[in-house]
């Protein structure tokens, strides 16, 4: 029964539209949910192929341009200080720490400056932030390519109207079946690596935005909102590239190439995540669809989702300027979203002049 109602034709699909009529037919072959189901194992060896990448392409490469960890100072060796850090609170108020002074016989400055310490150490390494940024790098890179060459002969990339033209009785091609399931399974293996990977200060958006977009990315492909789909994900790709490139240059000193491509990259960004997105692909999602059919769940759902991904986008033009404000003003001291390593006096190290942990897709990248 409840598979019976999610499956109603009159949530995905517009009247009189029914399941029945996307039958593989006459040389017509239609999205289906179980060709979905690979991009679990895809997943899987992507992460396998991230490992590989890290090991024998972004750790030389990394080692080329100069990519060097900062040999960190050890917190000392102290059982009481240790059990609290690890069970109570990594940065403790004042009045905790008043507390843990009476059990030491430290003062205040002590243990402040201990726990300042043993905070960096468990801050990622600069290598290993190197190469997570690699990989996406080459990923973005490669879907990227992948996509325009899957859409640069297609009427609807010239013409958003062609979207919607015979929707939604649109074969599903090749090239559309591999760049989805492809995008999907990446996403899929940031969220099953999400535990090991450098943590940002916008965790929780990160999150949102992944699950979010595959969410979309899903009900797309269900819906058979391939077309559109497809250039949401071309669009969100393009500046992840740039970004992630600027993270590793970052990463390696070259402060220059570093500030140039954060430049390219913020009007890039600004141009396809605050313009193309949604008064181009927004706009073809809200208005042309009601020339072919009556609103539909479907259509209010999907529009929904990319609404959730414009307020993310939002969220991190907001940062983007901000890092471009310190920029012209020459005062930027580290990433507005990075977890910034701390000198033994308690403030930011300055050692970075870039917006340095991303977007995400969508932009994560993002996407």
């Amino acid at each position: 029964m409840l598979s019976e109602w999610f499956w109603w034709d009159r949530l995905w699909l517009p009247r009189p539209v029914t399941w029945a009529d996307l039958e593989d037919s006459e040389g017509c072959v239609y999205a289906r949910v179980s060709h979905l189901y690979v991009t679990l194992p895809v997943a899987v060896l992507l992460l396998g192929l991230r490992a590989l990448y890290e090991r024998l392409i972004a750790v030389p490469l990394a080692e080329a341009l100069g990519v060097r960890d900062k040999n960190r100072k050890r917190a000392s060796h102290n059982p009481v200080l240790e059990e609290y850090y690890k069970t109570h609170s990594k940065h403790p108020i004042q009045v905790e720490i008043k507390g843990v002074c009476k059990k030491l016989g430290w003062s205040e400055r002590q243990v402040e400056r201990w726990f300042r310490i043993r905070r960096n150490q468990d801050r990622p390494a600069v290598l290993k932030k190197f190469k997570e940024a690699s990989w996406r790098f080459a990923f973005y890179l490669c879907s990227s390519f992948g996509g325009v060459l899957a859409l640069y002969d297609k009427p609807w990339f010239y013409d958003l109207r062609e979207v919607w033209a015979g929707f939604p009785k649109q074969s599903l091609l090749d090239s559309q079946y591999w760049y989805y399931i492809i995008e999907m399974s990446f996403y899929s293996s940031l969220l099953f690596s999400v535990a090991a990977d450098v943590k940002r200060k916008d965790f929780k958006e990160q999150l949102v935005h992944h699950w979010a977009t595959l969410t979309l990315l899903s009900f797309s492909w269900c819906a058979n909102y391939i077309r559109i789909g497809t250039l949401v994900m071309l669009v969100h790709d393009t500046s992840d590239v740039l970004l992630e490139s600027a993270k590793m240059f970052n990463y390696a000193g070259w402060e220059t190439i570093c500030n140039s491509i954060f430049v390219v990259f913020a009007l890039v960004f600004m141009v396809t995540r605050l313009i193309i997105f949604p008064f181009w692909l927004i706009h073809c999602t809200w208005v042309y669809p009601l020339d072919q059919f009556e609103p539909f769940f479907g259509y209010y759902f999907f529009n929904v989702m990319l609404v959730v991904l414009l307020l993310l986008h939002v969220f991190w033009a907001s940062l983007i300027l901000r890092m471009v404000k310190k920029f012209l003003f020459g005062n930027l001291k580290g990433d507005e979203r990075s977890d910034e390593e701390e000198n033994e006096e308690g403030s930011e190290e300055d050692y970075t002049h870039t917006y340095s942990n991303g977007s995400g897709n969508g932009l994560s990248n993002g996407h």
